[in-house]
C-alpha cells in the first residue's frame, strides 16, 4: 500500500495523506478519520529509513565500558560494538565512547560526563552494583534508552540487557567442576580481582556455582573453599592450597593467573574452570592447565546491544528487552571447530 493508492481509495490528494500520516495538521477530521480507516484496512508502513536520510537525522549513542587497557576481557565486546557502529552508520547512527577504569570512583566519574551531552541512546557494562543502580534510575528518568550488557541489573526496571545469565552460567560451572572428583572431595573457588569488586555479575555466578552443590544430594559431601587475591599479589598462592583439591573455579577471566601457577608446580590433575577467549586463556586450554573456559561471546553482546538501540531509535520497533546470549563451553578440542 502506498500513498498513491490511499489517496486514490480516500478521494483526496497524496499531500493530504502524507500531512496525515506524518500528523502536519491542517486536514480535516473526516479525512483524517477516513485515511486513518484505509491504512487500518490495508496497511501502510512508513519507510522510516527514507525519512531519516531526508532529514539527514542523526541517533547519538553513548558507549560507557570499562577501559581494555586495564582488564584485556573489554576488547572483545568493544570489537562487536564497532562492528555494529560501522553496519548501522549509513542509517546516521554515532557513537561516542566513554571509558572507565576498573574502579567504581571512575565510574562514576565518567558516567556522569554523560549528562552533560545530549544523548538518544546509552549501551552500558553497570558492573559496580550501587553505583550503576544509582545512575541507571537518573538514566530513566531522562528517558534515555538504555541497554546493558555483561551485568544485568533487574532492581532497575523495564531495561534491556544483552549477555549471559550469569546464575546459570555459575550452575554449568559447577557441573564442570564436579566431573573430577579423584582428589578428593574439595573444589576451591578462587577470586581474583583487581580491588573489592562488588559486580553483580561475579555474585550472580558464584551463587549459581554453590547452588549447584547445595541443591544436588549426589555431591552432599563435596567442601567448597574459598581464596581470595589480588592479581597483583598472586604470590600469596601455595602448593597447600591444592591438597585434596580436585577441581579450582574461577568466576572470571583472571583463570590464566591460576594456570600459569599449575604449570610452574606441575599440577596437572587439578581440573580448572575459567571465563573468557583471552589469548593467554587459550594458550593454557591448549597446553592442557586450563579444562573449561565458558564463552561469553562478549562481541556478540556488543553488537546485540548496539543493534537494540538501533532498532528502538531508528526503526521506531519494540525489540525484546532481554536478549540472553546462549552460554558456550570450550575445550581444548573444540577450540577452533
Amino acid at each position: 500500500m502506498t500513498i498513491k493508492k490511499i489517496a486514490k481509495l480516500a478521494n483526496v490528494s497524496e499531500g493530504t495523506v502524507d500531512r496525515i500520516i506524518h500528523n502536519r495538521g491542517q486536514v480535516s477530521q473526516a479525512n483524517i478519520d477516513k485515511v486513518n480507516a484505509i491504512i487500518k484496512e490495508h496497511g501502510y508502513k512508513k519507510n522510516i529509513f527514507a525519512s531519516n536520510l531526508a532529514f539527514n537525522k542523526k541517533f547519538k549513542i553513548a558507549v560507557l565500558i570499562p577501559s581494555s587497557k586495564i582488564v584485556k576481557y573489554w576488547e572483545l565486546p568493544l570489537k562487536g560494538i564497532v562492528k555494529a557502529a560501522e553496519e548501522f552508520s549509513k542509517f546516521g547512527v554515532e557513537l561516542d565512547y566513554y571509558y572507565y577504569d576498573y574502579n567504581e570512583t571512575s565510574f562514576v566519574e565518567v558516567a556522569y560526563t554523560i549528562f552533560d551531552k545530549e544523548f538518544d541512546g546509552l549501551l552500558i557494562a553497570p558492573i559496580f552494583y550501587d553505583a550503576s543502580v544509582s545512575f541507571l534510575n537518573k538514566c530513566k528518568e531522562k528517558n534515555l534508552k538504555t541497554i546493558m550488557i555483561d551485568s544485568y541489573i533487574s532492581s532497575v526496571p523495564d531495561l534491556a540487557f544483552a549477555g549471559q545469565n550469569a546464575f546459570q552460567s555459575g550452575l554449568i560451572a559447577g557441573r564442570l567442576a564436579s566431573l573430577n572428583l579423584s582428589r578428593g572431595n574439595t573444589i576451591l573457588i578462587i577470586k581474583i580481582a583487581r580491588e573489592i569488586e562488588i559486580t553483580s555479575i561475579y555474585f550472580d555466578r558464584l551463587k549459581g556455582f554453590r547452588s549447584f552443590f547445595k541443591n544436588n544430594a549426589t555431591f552432599s559431601t563435596v567442601v567448597l573453599k574459598e581464596l581470595s587475591i589480588f592479581e597483583a599479589n598472586d604470590s600469596i598462592l601455595e602448593v597447600a592450597d591444592f591438597d585434596s583439591v580436585s577441581s579450582v573455579y574461577v568466576p572470571n577471566s583472571r583463570v590464566y593467573i591460576i594456570a600459569q601457577f599449575l604449570k610452574d608446580h606441575n599440577l596437572r590433575d587439578v581440573t580448572l574452570v575459567g571465563y573468557d577467549l583471552l589469548d593467554k586463556n587459550i594458550d593454557y586450554l591448549q597446553d592442557g592447565y586450563i579444562d573449561f573456559l565458558i564463552n561469553q561471546k562478549p562481541d556478540q553482546q556488543g553488537y546485540l546491544g548496539i543493534e537494540y538501540l538501533f532498532k528502538t531509535l531508528v526503526l521506531k520497533e519494540n525489540p525484546e528487552l532481554i536478549h540472553d546470549v546462549p552460554v558456550e563451553i570450550i575445550v581444548k578440542e573444540s577450540l577452533y571447530v
